[in-house]
């Protein structure tokens, strides 16, 4: 048995990240006879962006093809010809279409015969272990496994490719023709074409560079089979360690660091942990990182405030001083080295760890000055009366720096307090309790400040943490106040006008100004029962104070009077008198309900009746009941029985009464003293009842007397009927205005006598339309009809002739007579003077005295035979164009 690992030499050298084949020319000696499908090289693409996409192509695709991981495989059978085969690979990037390209040349070697394998130059191999056989002849299990070492191959090595791992042999090859093949991740599975092995000669080859920062280890299995494809041997299994190498360099987690330590901390305070982390072997010294601080800024009050343990990370304090009122913030540059730290070989990266001096209360809070002063107005709350501002030289809005106030003396009463501006960290000194100028005049306070935070650790609150504030009380002029306030006095009801009930004063508290008596007014009376004297405040009655009036509660009759002083300003107040009246027996009793319903016969007949007093106990029940003598009918046909004090029965005394309503007297008597009684009216209604003692005949008693409300909703019904009515007259009215007024603003331009106008109504003309001519005319011609000339009229007047005599139609002319009347009423209509349009000046329009227009009277018909050329009259446009069709024709 024989077991070899093959030598491997192993090359470690930086390489930079740049995207493309790292070698220009790609050199393979591979078999001569190929298979399709058959492996060859891999051209190693490297790529910095992992997310790049790259497509690979062959210039001879149809004997070479590429794999996406830039494995070289043979499209097809073939034998190589015996010179050297040479071809381009490209590599495209799909997105941006970027292009490289590489020379692959692949030299065959000679053919492997048995002779041949023979022959080659002897190279460690891994044997087969020997098969132990039975004299069936069949494979038998070996007796022990054969453990093989595994190959150890550093990453990252530049070649050439493929190189050599280690052989692989059987020793039955030398009886039979063998073919060799590995399988496993890294030759047949993901990623393939890494692992290639010669079918004949078991020559295992890497082809491209490992990275075990990806694949640590490869686990393949190697197979030998004879040219039937029958298993001669059992796999054997082939670990490939990848040796790491330090081609990582440390990276920090972070690029920036932020931690925190507060002011004046001891040396040896933890502050913060900075990491790092390395891709390579953590077990190796090219994964052992070492830290350091490189800089420190700023450097005071020391260069080396900090120190880092270069293993953990982790930096604490090494100097005391830290202030923050001098140094806010340190910024640390951390360094982290692999190979142990070691500057020659090792691999290093920089991170920035800045560190925050966080403030503690180190400085008391101290009044800028040792007395404040103030002052507010008497009886004001929620004042400010004076600021008290104090420096702190902790950090601002922390509870180092902000304040509180205490007042230590001074307000024993507590009616002062002192908040805290939250911007300005002032005191505001504020009151809270009404303060009187005739009891107190000023206030001395005595006031500390403190933090929200106690003091650092040996540090004592100075004199400066405490003031005085010295506030003044100013005197105002303040509003009277009635004494007692609400007052309260009894009084019986009934009391009657012009009676005194009390007297009703109030004081002034301003016992140090001078002012005149107060003077008093009425504010309130809801009932207008009351009025006071306004110097003495004596309150009389003006009108009967009455228990049972709506202004009245639980028997509590409120007014409210002001009393005014004369101050400046002059100031006002109120006081409550509350009038407890006390019932007398002013009202009588009442029955309820007013109206019942019982039947015709004895039984059932019974309806009960309630008494209601507007007084109260004792002047209400219990009451008495009683039917009164007169209409004799009364007791005849009624009795009533009293069941309890406030109840009663009434009920027929004789077995039938016909159906109907009834108006039933019932004296009612309360059991006041003096007693007071009336007699209330009840309606009965008596009707015809079934077996329950129910109505079977409402309808028709109702009908016998309308109720009110039926009543009313009658009238409603009559008065909305006539309001419509009304309103319908109103509209019909004005419709007929609207039409007439419609027919007299007719367009001027429309209004021509030679026109046909369109009436409402048969018959009519010109003559119908009354015009009054008179407010037409020159109001210099304007005379009175009494001192005018006899024989002289206005020219737009109507000639005075004998009316001409129209013909009349029969009353049933014959049809043949109609032409012959019309042509007679045209004869007679031209030759009457009376008819419009009259041959005078009509005036229209008064335009003033002294025109020089001429007048128009001189203007001739065409029947007049003047010479007149009116052919100008084409040129005044749509308007006159009827005149110019009639003067302006010529013969026509």
């Amino acid at each position: 048995m024989l077991q070899a690992k093959a030598p491997i030499k192993a090359t470690c050298e930086g390489i930079l990240c740049k995207t493309g084949f790292p070698e220009d020319v790609y050199n393979a000696v591979i078999s001569r006879s190929l298979d399709e499908g058959q492996p060859l090289l891999n051209v190693g693409f490297r790529s910095c962006d992992e997310k790049r996409k790259i497509q690979f192509e062959s210039s001879a695709p149809a004997d070479f093809r590429v794999h996406d991981d830039g494995v070289v495989y043979a499209a097809r059978s073939f034998q190589l010809s015996v010179e050297p085969t040479e071809f381009v690979v490209y590599a495209q990037d799909k997105e941006t279409q970027q292009q490289w390209q590489v020379v692959v040349k692949l030299s065959s070697e000679p053919a492997f015969t048995e002779h041949s394998v023979k022959d080659q130059k002897k190279i460690e191999e891994i044997v087969f272990p020997r098969q132990q056989h039975k004299h069936s002849s069949h494979l038998q299990r070996q007796k022990r496994d054969w453990v093989i070492p595994p190959i150890n191959l550093p990453e990252n090595s530049r070649g050439p490719f493929p190189q050599e791992l280690v052989r692989i042999r059987s020793d039955r090859d030398k009886s039979l023709s063998l073919r060799y093949s590995v399988t496993g991740p890294g030759a047949d599975q993901p990623p393939t074409g890494i692992f290639i092995i010669n079918p004949i000669s078991g020559q295992l080859s890497v082809t491209k560079p490992l990275d075990r920062e990806q694949i640590a280890s490869f686990h393949l299995r190697a197979h030998a089979v004879d040219v039937n494809g029958n298993q001669v041997e059992n796999p054997i299994d082939i670990v490939i360690n990848v040796i790491d190498m330090n081609d990582n360099r440390p990276e920090f987690l972070h690029q920036v660091w932020n931690g925190t330590v507060p002011e004046g901390s001891k040396p040896g305070t933890y502050v913060m942990t900075v990491t790092a982390i390395d891709a390579d072997d953590p077990n190796a010294l090219n994964g052992m990182l070492r830290y350091r601080i490189l800089s420190q800024a700023p450097s005071t009050p020391s260069p080396n405030m900090f120190t880092i343990n270069n293993e953990t990370g982790d930096i604490i304090t090494v100097a005391a001083g830290l202030d923050r009122e001098k140094v806010q913030q340190y910024t640390l540059i951390i360094q982290a080295t692999d190979m142990e730290g070691n500057p020659t070989y090792g691999l290093s990266n920089t991170a920035t760890a800045v560190i925050t001096v966080t403030d503690v209360n180190d400085n008391p809070p101290e009044f800028t000055a040792m007395t404040f002063y103030g002052e507010v107005p008497e009886n004001r709350v929620d004042v400010i009366v004076t600021n008290l501002t104090i420096t702190d030289k902790d950090q601002p809005h922390t509870p180092a720096w902000n304040a509180m106030y205490r007042m230590t003396g001074g307000d024993p009463t507590g009616r002062f307090t002192i908040l805290t501006d939250p911007n300005s960290n002032d005191g505001l000194v504020t009151v809270v309790k009404p303060i009187d100028f005739e009891t107190n005049r000023m206030f001395v306070l005595t006031v500390a400040a403190e933090n929200q935070v106690p003091l650092a650790k040996g540090i004592q609150h100075p004199p400066q943490s405490t003031a005085t504030v010295s506030i003044t009380i100013i005197d105002v002029n303040e509003s009277p106040y009635f004494v007692p306030n609400p007052k309260l006095i009894r009084q019986e009801e009934g009391l009657l006008a012009g009676n005194v009930l009390t007297t009703f004063t109030a004081q002034d508290p301003d016992r140090f100004m001078q002012q005149t008596a107060l003077r008093y007014s009425k504010l309130s009376d809801p009932a207008n029962w009351l009025k006071i004297d306004p110097i003495s405040g004596q309150i009389t009655t003006i009108a009967v104070l009455d228990r049972e009036s709506q202004y009245v509660e639980n028997n509590m009759y409120n007014a409210t009077f002001l009393a005014s002083d004369n101050g400046i300003p002059p100031m006002s107040g109120t006081g409550t008198l509350q009038i407890y009246l006390l019932d007398i027996n002013d009202n009588a009793p009442q029955v309820h309900p007013q109206e019942a319903t019982t039947c015709e016969t004895l039984q059932p007949n019974a309806t009960n009746i309630t008494a209601t007093d507007r007084d109260i106990d004792p002047n209400a029940g219990p009451f008495a009941f009683e039917l009164p003598e007169t209409p004799p009918s009364i007791k005849r046909n009624w009795t009533i029985i009293r069941i309890s004090g406030d109840h009663a029965q009434l009920s027929l005394r004789i077995r039938f009464l016909e159906a109907g309503i009834y108006d039933v007297p019932i004296i009612i008597t309360d059991s006041g003293n003096p007693p007071k009684s009336s007699t209330s009216i009840l309606k009965v209604k008596v009707c015809q009842c079934d077996i329950n003692g129910d109505c079977t005949d409402v309808d028709r008693i109702v009908g016998a007397g309308l109720g009110t409300g039926a009543i009313i909703a009658i009238l409603l019904c009559i008065i909305i009927l006539l309001i419509l009515v009304l309103m319908f007259v109103v509209w019909m009215k004005r419709r007929d205005k609207e039409r007439q007024a419609k027919q007299l603003l007719i367009d001027p331009e429309d209004d021509v006598r030679d026109n046909i106008l369109k009436y409402d109504e048969e018959g009519g003309g010109e003559e119908d339309q009354d015009y009054d001519l008179s407010q037409l005319q020159q109001p210099d011609t304007i005379e009175p009809d009494a001192i005018k000339p006899v024989g002289i009229r206005r020219l737009d007047e109507r000639p005075i002739h004998a009316e001409p005599q129209y013909p009349v139609r029969s009353a049933a002319p014959h049809p043949g007579d109609i032409g012959d009347f019309i042509n007679e009423g045209l004869k007679a209509a031209d030759n009457d003077p009376t008819a419009p349009p009259y041959d005078s000046l009509l005036v229209f329009d008064y335009e003033g005295s002294g025109s020089t227009a001429g007048s128009l009277s001189s203007l001739n018909s065409s029947s007049s035979g003047g010479e007149q050329d009116y052919d100008y009259l084409n040129d005044w446009g749509p308007r006159f164009k009827k005149l110019a069709d009639m003067y302006g024709g010529g013969d026509d």
